[in-house]
């Protein structure tokens, strides 16, 4: 069901894009990209945290009083799912409903490779959004290089301890930039077509935990190592941080990993951007090679 057509250049500039979360991962890149792009940009942050060249405003997506605000001369919208959320449908879906209303036109929502339409969480948004809107795309990411390098849990503890704590296994995963998530859902924004269809984005190459922790150990000269843990270890570590079925979810995620569910690449980024994602050791030399960064 893809209009994926090509990779030609957008034509022309858009109208405004309300960007959610846009001082996150992939919305901070993603409002950055369509700015330089000569794009109108709505940012939109629980605290209309100002972004250089958008238009700021507040947006929560438990306090629907700041939705129409956002909404307001905006037609095409991406969409960050509320974080920890295991039920995010609940509140996107009436959002999603008012921004038709409201005249949004296009729809780019991020959703993760791990969750398919109709499946848990952001799963049930997926598989809604074709129907609410004409121009729509799913972007399903493959997990974050910056995980690695970043504001994440496996971050932190390689600037603490040198270690990556996970219960993946030896199995493999194509993780991939968020800078080419972004160049991705700038695409599917604003190119003269929509993708209409769900794009699963992955880096050059699949990846272990242990691949991971050799190359940031090379790249930064201080050793890191990754200690592996059970379903039940991973699962009652997170439930000390979020709330226990999130926990599950996400320990899921892993032993889902460790069979094998994630041990594939795509040529998704390269299609959409006509470019070729960037490895991982590209992105740790990018972003880890300040010792500030460690």
């Amino acid at each position: 069901m893809s209009s994926i057509t090509g990779t030609a250049p957008p034509t022309g500039v858009t109208g405004t894009t309300l960007v959610i979360g846009a001082t996150g991962t992939t919305g901070g890149r993603t409002a950055e990209q369509l700015i330089a792009a000569g794009h109108h940009v709505k940012a939109a942050s629980r605290r209309a945290t100002p972004v250089p060249g958008a238009e700021p405003v507040r947006f929560d997506w438990g306090d629907p009083a700041t939705h129409a605000d956002a909404l307001d001369g905006v037609d095409r919208v991406y969409l960050i799912p509320p974080l920890g959320d295991s039920d995010p449908a609940s509140v996107m879906l009436p959002f999603l409903r008012q921004a038709r209303a409201a005249g949004v036109r296009r729809a780019v929502l991020l959703s993760s490779s791990a969750i398919p339409e109709g499946g848990p969480a952001v799963g049930m948004v997926h598989q809604a959004l074709p129907g609410l809107f004409d121009e729509w795309a799913v972007l399903r990411p493959s997990w974050f290089m910056q995980n690695f390098t970043g504001a994440h849990a496996h971050a932190d503890s390689i600037r603490a301890d040198g270690t990556i704590l996970s219960a993946a296994g030896s199995g493999r995963v194509g993780f991939v930039d968020a800078d080419d998530i972004a160049a991705v859902a700038v695409r599917a924004l604003t190119d003269g077509r929509a993708p209409d269809a769900e794009l699963v984005l992955t880096g050059p190459e699949a990846l272990s935990y242990d691949d991971i922790a050799a190359i940031v150990t090379e790249v930064t000269g201080r050793t890191v190592v990754h200690h592996r843990l059970t379903h039940e270890q991973l699962r009652d570590r997170l439930a000390a941080f979020i709330p226990l079925e999130f926990a599950t979810m996400l320990a899921d995620m892993d032993r889902a990993i460790a069979g094998g569910a994630e041990d594939r690449t795509t040529g998704t980024v390269q299609l959409l951007t006509g470019r070729p994602p960037n490895g991982f050791r590209a992105v740790a030399e990018r972003e880890l090679s300040d010792p500030v960064s460690l």
